[in-house]
């Protein structure tokens, strides 16, 4: 097979033994193409495939992959997009979980997909990733990157938390609430949608906040263009706790302030040719289809 893509990297969801078979049935595939194939070590390890494979680390995929095909649901692609954001590696989604929002391969014509994205069959489209960090009396104590959204919250505690929101520098309002949401456009279909947040068009240059549960009748979600920096700082006495797409948290302290701007790094997504952004939500939020009548 003649492509652009010679090293192929493959990272599956761990603990499952279904995508242990999907792995390894799409490595032979691949390897019996003529392609060298990678196995992200955490997946090697859970699914087995520790011999007869290259196992390689996230920085080892950045490094030499060409492309990086993700078996699992969201939540595998997002932790894979922000370890590989700096390195500027495609990525392809095959779904293996429940919505697939981001893992728009269904896993049934996954070998077909995959063989037509090798064959330069393929539309690309590049997201925003967040760059997040707390600060704790003017020094960053944590830092990281999210493809979906920051979410600030109550954590544990029974009660509403109180901050002051700050864009550029200027101050918006306080706010008695459990948290906000600080989306992306990808974002905008996850958590922020359950809250009543906006959907933005992936191809919209903005930042969605989303608050939770607030205590007013006016506050509503706002979308800012994402040029701006956003600063939540997190009024006494109560702590609270940082969320980043789910996957890694934070626990923060009354004083500090959690800042988020645009980062420089951006994902690469390819999709199988006919791929429509509309025909997703249709899909996956069911739109257009027919009351149940009971």
């Amino acid at each position: 097979m003649t492509c652009e893509f010679n090293t192929i990297a493959l990272i599956g969801k761990y603990q499952s033994q279904e995508v242990a078979e999907a792995v390894l049935r799409l490595a032979s595939y691949l390897r019996g193409s003529g392609l060298s194939v990678l196995i992200e070590q955490g997946t090697a390890s859970s699914t087995g495939l520790t011999s007869g494979f290259t196992v390689a680390s996230y920085e080892e995929i950045g490094v030499r992959a060409d492309l990086a095909i993700v078996l699992g649901g969201d939540g595998s692609l997002l932790n894979s997009a922000c370890r590989l954001a700096e390195f500027d590696v495609p990525l392809v989604g095959v779904n293996q979980g429940r919505l697939g929002f981001l893992t728009d391969i269904s896993r049934d014509v996954a070998l077909e997909k995959v063989g037509e994205i090798l064959e330069g069959r393929y539309t690309e489209e590049t997201r925003v990733l967040l760059d997040a960090e707390v600060l704790r009396n003017g020094r960053r104590v944590f830092h990281t990157v999210a493809l979906n959204d920051v979410v600030v919250n109550k954590g544990d505690l029974g009660r509403m938390i109180e901050f002051d929101l700050r864009i550029d520098g200027e101050y918006v309002y306080t706010q008695r609430s459990d948290g906000m949401i600080v989306s992306t456009p990808t974002g905008s279909t996850a958590y922020a949608l359950s809250a009543n947040g906006p959907i933005l068009h992936p191809s919209v240059d903005g930042i969605a906040l989303v608050p939770m549960c607030p205590h007013t009748l006016t506050a509503r979600p706002i979308t800012l263009p994402d040029r701006c920096r956003i600063e939540i700082v997190l009024l006494p006495p109560h702590d609270s706790r940082v969320h980043f797409d789910g996957q890694t948290r934070y626990d923060t302290r009354a004083g500090d302030t959690v800042q988020i701007t645009r980062s420089p790094y951006r994902v690469r997504l390819l999709h199988p040719v006919g791929y429509s952004y509309f025909a997703m939500l249709r899909e996956k939020l069911h739109w257009s289809s027919t009351p149940r009548h009971t």
